[in-house]
Formats: structure tokens, C-alpha cells, sequence
């Protein structure tokens, strides 16, 4: 079987990509990614001389680069990892996201018809729901779609075309909608890798207005897990929401990480709130549950302490990243 995975070089592309290389030996993975910011070639070190693993630089939304890879290649199944995924990034600059999320997804979808891959998944997220109470109950696959920002409208946008494309083609397609990751190689603009690499670095945390944005956190092994079981046995034409039950604000994420790393309190410091920032995102993993028998492997505590502690062993990976940009939380 060949897969082709966009965004494979990405925090959740590569966490795929390792995890079909090492656990489904069958597997052929194309990876194509154009290489961003956010796409680094060190989250594969050693599976970039697998031959059953092979790197193409492209961009989605390129039609032509499109039609000529899945013309000359037998692809079985796509996964579309590949997106702009920035939420303050998108505020500021909303083309980009457009650009791969939206206009990428469609030539993905129209190609894949075209050369007969059976299977595609879309990757999306919670926030193509909006927001939730602090009080109010969890989002469901029926939960009315209500995006915030111009990041998840555009990623809401790509989940309609992909379910358009199932009703009117009968495209085999799939959509994931999955709550917060965290683990290692995410990059360090992010909340988690940001305050640990921060704290090594003696930096303050900056934390977005009073801190009790509420998010649903899963550690990236068992999104990909999740993604892997929906591509082979999800029902065609359906959206599966994939999460924790792991509900945190973005304070308690603060505080267990400042006790870990054994830092004061005055490291975290308020700073002025995200424009659109979302109250809380809350996920009911009920459906994939029960069809599919997934459940996450790892615990909150153990999860969190073995990303904490791979950054720590890792500073030959993030350092580089936060010298040539400049991140935020």
C-alpha cells in the first residue's frame, strides 16, 4: 500500500510518518511537503534513508506539481496533513492559509478523484467548531460548524469541499477533527514547546489575557494512532472527532510545568488577549470510541513529563528554530 501524506515533514506529518515506517512494513509513504517554516527535514533523521519512504518539495495548491506526481505514482490513500495552522499568523497575514488550507485541499481532492486513489483523509481540528463556555458541554460530530478565526474558517472551508466532494463523486473521503496536540518536535511558537524552551532559556511564558482558555490536550502519538485507524476502517463520506477527555486552561498548563521545572511563579507573565481567542474547545471522542475501539495510550503526566524532558535532551533541535524567527505563544 502507498500513501501519500502531505505537510510530512510538519510536528503531526512527521509524528505519521515515523509511525507508518516503523509500525506497518507494508507501507510505502511519499511525503510531500514544500518545506515552510514550520517543515523541517531534522523531525526525520535516519526514515529519509528508508527506501520505502521518499521526500517530494511541493506545494498542494500547485495543480501542475499535483497531477504529475499522482499520474506517474499508484497512490492508495492520502492523508492531508499539510496546512497553515499559525491561529496569530492567520490573523495578520490570512492568504497563506487560504491559499494551502483551502485551494490546497480542492486540487488535492480533484486529483485524487482523477487518478483513482481510493482513500483521502482530512485533517482538521477542533476549532472548526468555535467556542465553548467554560460550563457549556463538548463538541460533537453534529456540532454546527463556527469558525473564530481566519485559520479554522479556512480549515472549515476545506472540510465542506471535502465532504462535497463524497456527495457528489463518491469520493472515499474521511475527515479527523482532533483537539490540541503536544509532543516532541512541535515547534516552538506553540504553547507547551514555547514556555519549556523558554524556561530553559531563563525567558518569561507569556500567557494570553487571565489564562483560562480550556483546551483538550492529546499527545501526538495517539492523534496519529487515531488518524491511522480512520483512514483504513472509517466510514466513508464521515467526521471523527479524535481527543483526550484532558482538559486544561492554558494557567494549569503553566503552573504543572513551572512545578516540573521547578521555576518561580513571577516566570509567567499576562500579556494583552489573542484577537478571537477561542474560551474553550472540548471534544467527545464517543463515536471513534465505539466504531473504531481507539482510545489514547498515554497519560496526561506521562506524556507532558516525556515532552518536557525531550527538549531538554533536545536543545539541537529548537535552538535553531527560535534564532531564525521570532515566536509567540
Amino acid at each position: 500500500m502507498r500513501v501519500l501524506i502531505t505537510g510530512g515533514l510538519g510536528f503531526i506529518g512527521s509524528a505519521l510518518v515515523r509511525r507508518l515506517l516503523d509500525g506497518e512494513r507494508e507501507i510505502e509513504v511519499i511525503n510531500v511537503d514544500c518545506q515552510t517554516y514550520a517543515g523541517n527535514p531534522a523531525n526525520l533523521v535516519g526514515y529519509d534513508r528508508n527506501p520505502r519512504y521518499q521526500w517530494v518539495r511541493a506545494q498542494i495548491q500547485d495543480s501542475a506539481a499535483m497531477a504529475a506526481l499522482l499520474s506517474r505514482q499508484q497512490v492508495d490513500a492520502i492523508i492531508n496533513c499539510a496546512a497553515e495552522s499559525h491561529v496569530d499568523r492567520s490573523i495578520h497575514n490570512p492568504e497563506p492559509f487560504i491559499a494551502t488550507n483551502v485551494l490546497g485541499t480542492e486540487v488535492l481532492l480533484h486529483y485524487s478523484r482523477r487518478y483513482g486513489v481510493e482513500r483521502f483523509l482530512q485533517m482538521s481540528t477542533d476549532e472548526v467548531y468555535g467556542s465553548l463556555d467554560l460550563d457549556q458541554g463538548v463538541f460533537t460530530e453534529q456540532t454546527p460548524l463556527n469558525p473564530s478565526s481566519p485559520y479554522s474558517a479556512a480549515k472549515a472551508s476545506a472540510d465542506l469541499l471535502t465532504l462535497a466532494h463524497h456527495r457528489t463523486y463518491g469520493q472515499g473521503v474521511v475527515i479527523t477533527r482532533c483537539s490540541n496536540n503536544f509532543g516532541p518536535f512541535q515547534y516552538p511558537e506553540k504553547l507547551i514547546p514555547l514556555f519549556v524552551t523558554n524556561g530553559i532559556e531563563g525567558k518569561p511564558w507569556p500567557l494570553y489575557g487571565d489564562g483560562r482558555n480550556v483546551r483538550d490536550w492529546i499527545f501526538v502519538e495517539d492523534h496519529v494512532e487515531a488518524v491511522w485507524e480512520v483512514l483504513r476502517r472509517g466510514e466513508a463520506g464521515s467526521v471523527y472527532n479524535i481527543g483526550a477527555r484532558n482538559e486544561h486552561s492554558n494557567r494549569e498548563v503553566a503552573e504543572t510545568l513551572l512545578r516540573w521545572m521547578e521555576l518561580p511563579a513571577g516566570q509567567i507573565v499576562a500579556v494583552d488577549d489573542r484577537l478571537g481567542h477561542d474560551r474553550r474547545y472540548a471534544i467527545d471522542p464517543g463515536r471513534i470510541e465505539r466504531e473504531l475501539q481507539w482510545s489514547p495510550r498515554h497519560g496526561w503526566d506521562e506524556a507532558l513529563r516525556q515532552t518536557v524532558e525531550w527538549y531538554r535532551a533536545h536543545p539541537q533541535w529548537w535552538q535553531p528554530l527560535k534564532a531564525a524567527t521570532a515566536p509567540t505563544a
